[in-house]
């Protein structure tokens, strides 16, 4: 076990609680379709919202391609379904759904019926912020963490890009990403440098009083040395700064990004089940 603050409070979970994280995810999601339609007509970006839910196309083989908080907000119809699948169907992607265990009880019977099945868990974590924040400390006393300007966005995508090196195949897609974080309305790109010199990037992402962290990225030479501790200080404090009273982050269970969360005061809320359905579907009786 790892102790923690003993200031920190515990947060409870409840159906109310899961609907405000799923809601700023997916307004995040949003958001960054929009900054990437901004940025290429042809990318065919694009959103909807369906029964509180936002389902989101940012091209067939991208991550953020499925929808966020289906059966939080209400009772998800038939019809919701045949407009959520038609979104993705016409755009020649496969339906990807990410839905909370709090969603409305009939949601998994429903997807059940339609042929979905479970292909992916996440930890969706979360923690109380506030002035009175406190964080434990270990990291290189020489590492500053500040917000990026507008003209070191490219550096900043670059070094982003670069903290996925060991895997080439991800890195085109990361640099995008980047690119794409730099001019997403609401998120702050930070980056943590040691003697001026640009070694990890982060972003936070806020809504509706939610900071949303994401894009952390640190490069190899430079592991180890509590470049993410600093980005994560940073990010909690400027949220708090802008009102935000949760902030809350998303990780493969088990992981070490899940593993330093909790040692930073995060706690799990809940385990997240991605569904899928691949197209061609099957035809629902009227």
């Amino acid at each position: 076990m790892v102790k923690v603050d003993d200031t920190i409070d515990v947060v409870l979970i409840d159906v109310l609680l899961s609907a405000r994280l799923e809601r700023t995810e997916g307004i995040a999601n949003a958001r960054f379709v929009e900054a990437r339609a901004r940025q290429s007509a042809d990318s065919k970006a694009a959103w909807i919202e369906v029964a509180g839910a936002y389902a989101l196309f940012d091209g067939p083989d991208s991550p953020l391609t499925q929808s966020f908080a289906l059966g939080m907000q209400q009772e998800v119809t038939p019809a919701d379904f045949e407009t959520i699948e038609a979104f993705f169907r016409d755009r020649n992607a496969p339906v990807y759904l990410e839905v909370s265990p709090l969603a409305s009880g009939g949601l998994l019977s429903q997807l059940n019926e339609r042929h979905y099945h479970p292909i992916e868990y996440s930890s969706v974590l979360c923690r109380r912020i506030g002035p009175d924040l406190r964080l434990p400390r270990s990291r290189n006393a020489s590492i500053s963490v500040r917000k990026i300007t507008t003209d070191e966005s490219e550096q900043w995508a670059q070094t982003s890009a670069r903290g996925w090196s060991e895997h080439p195949e991800f890195t085109e897609m990361i640099l995008g990403f980047g690119r794409t974080f730099a001019s997403t309305v609401g998120a702050t790109g930070m980056q943590a440098e040691v003697a001026g010199k640009i070694i990890a990037t982060g972003v936070v992402f806020i809504a509706d009083g939610v900071a949303l962290l994401a894009g952390a990225s640190t490069i190899p030479e430079a592991r180890k040395q509590g470049a993410q501790s600093a980005l994560l200080e940073a990010r909690l404090r400027y949220a708090v700064e802008q009102g935000c009273d949760l902030a809350m982050m998303c990780a493969i269970p088990g992981s070490p990004s899940q593993r330093n969360a909790q040692r930073n005061g995060f706690q799990i809320a809940y385990t997240r089940t991605k569904w899928n359905l691949e197209f061609p579907t099957r035809e629902v009786a009227n």
